[in-house]
């Protein structure tokens, strides 16, 4: 039972360490996703509303006008104005540049008799920039509603009830649309506007300025789309930065997403590299040759018989040495055709060698032609 016991014992201490370290490897991976997902809502929701205008702005308008006329047939002694700044908080412009707005004035009018006798009347519009200068100006007509007498009791005698209890008027709410394709210009962007109603008899209850923003393609999906929207921009941004951290990874882990290639390069040799190779293959020729002479005069004492023809193949090394001299002449001059720096000859600091090479030249000039014997 003890072997039994130890094995499982080493096995449920396997077990727990894997299983410790998938745990944490689970919980590693969701905080990172969380992260991903978290930067990726963030940067959607900051491009939208760095992006998308002011959607809609409205703001009331509140009309002044004389009243100290001498003049006691007209109700008012001018016409009623009034001056709408168009920023939030005084600081920000509702108007973006290159934006266009509709823009509309609402008028809640009562049924009286003297709108009725009103008839049509004009509202100007003229919108101004921070020093005050003029930059567009428009003028539109308005009227009541109109209704006659009859229809007048009989919708006044249904509607009794209500009109008892206050919770209904008798009045007329006229929309007059100002502008249908407002732009701000960039240069000379729009803070306000100045509003007139060329009528010294008309009544008002109250009067809003609304402006609403008119949007083409992808402002246009964003706005009336924004679930969709919303789910699109951030499983974009959610993906773009999970493979931007797969590459990551793999780059710390494995050096990279495919492991680099062997190149094999191809040394070619240049022709300073030949030239050095020619001489010092003329090199070992010249002191292969210089060495012979030696061991044939050693055996030209020994055997004086066969001078003859010894003599006949030491003048055939003269010649070799006629030609690996011819040999190492053409190869300094190619070498100064080609303008190539001159490799610097073997120094041989050897005394032993010097000496040898003494000798060798030595035995060279006392050395006894065949015609000498006769």
């Amino acid at each position: 039972m003890g072997p039994l016991l130890v094995w499982l014992q080493d096995v449920a201490a396997v077990t727990l360490l894997r299983a410790r370290r998938t745990l944490l490897q689970a919980a590693i991976l969701f905080c990172v996703l969380l992260l991903l997902l978290w930067v990726s809502i963030f940067l959607y929701g900051s491009f939208y509303y760095s992006y998308m205008p002011t959607v809609s702005f409205s703001t009331p308008v509140n009309f002044q006008y004389r009243s100290d006329c001498e003049s006691a047939d007209s109700i008012l002694c001018s016409f009623p104005m009034a001056n709408v700044s168009l920023l939030k908080n005084g600081k920000e412009q509702v108007l973006m540049y290159g934006q266009p707005y509709q823009v509309s004035l609402e008028l809640e009018m009562p049924e009286s008799p003297v709108n009725e006798q009103l008839g049509m009347f004009m509202i100007k519009m003229s919108c101004y920039t921070r020093d005050g200068k003029i930059v567009s100006s428009v003028a539109r007509s308005a009227m009541l509603h109109y209704r006659s007498s009859l229809l007048q009791t009989l919708s006044t005698l249904v509607f009794s009830p209500v009109l008892l209890t206050g919770l209904s008027e008798q009045k007329q709410l006229i929309e007059v649309e100002l502008y249908s394709d407002y732009r701000s210009d960039s240069y000379q962007p729009t803070i306000g506007a100045v509003l007139e109603i060329q009528a010294r008899r008309v009544q008002i209850y109250s009067s809003q300025l609304r402006i609403h923003a008119y949007f083409t393609g992808i402002k246009y999906l964003l706005y009336n789309f924004p679930l969709t929207s919303a789910v699109i921009g951030v499983g974009s941004n959610f993906t773009f930065l999970s493979v931007i951290l797969l590459f990551s990874y793999l780059q710390f882990i494995w050096g990279g997403l495919w492991p680099p290639e062997q190149v094999r390069v191809q040394v070619m040799m240049g022709d300073t590299t030949r030239l050095q190779m020619r001489r010092e293959e003329a090199l070992r020729r010249m002191r292969t040759t210089a060495s012979a002479p030696n061991l044939k005069y050693e055996k030209e004492q020994e055997a004086p018989a066969d001078r003859p023809a010894e003599s006949k193949q030491t003048e055939g090394d003269l010649d070799t040495l006629g030609a690996i001299s011819s040999v190492g002449e053409s190869s300094q001059n190619e070498e100064n055709d080609l303008n190539v720096t001159r490799v610097p000859e073997i120094s041989v600091s050897d005394d032993s060698e010097l000496d040898e090479r003494a000798t060798q030249d030595t035995s060279l000039r006392q050395r006894h032609g065949p015609w000498m014997r006769l």
